[in-house]
């Protein structure tokens, strides 16, 4: 039994490094380095909750805001200056 409880507390470290590294990497947050500390035995069970703490400190970084989006294919040329007005007055309601 002992064996098995050791490659079964090591898949879920695995499976947890592997979650935090997916939502690390989507929020900028050093993502390599809270995998390898999520995997590490011991200090990987607190370095899952003190990334959880941090994470939830942090907002999540938005998209590019439509107004972004606007100004970008006007600068591309791909908008005449008409309809990034229009674009603009509707965006700012």
């Amino acid at each position: 039994m002992g064996p098995v409880l050791m490659i079964g507390i090591w898949i879920i470290q695995l499976i947890i490094g592997y979650l935090i590294f997916r939502d690390a990497q989507d929020r900028k947050m050093a993502a390599p380095i809270w995998t390898i500390l999520a995997i590490v035995p011991v200090l990987g069970y607190f370095a899952a909750v003190l990334y959880l703490i941090i994470r939830e400190l942090q907002p999540k970084t938005p998209g590019k805001l439509p107004l972004d989006i606007l100004k970008e294919r006007y600068a591309k040329g791909e908008i005449t200056s008409e309809e990034f007005e229009k674009g603009k007055s509707l965006l700012q309601i």
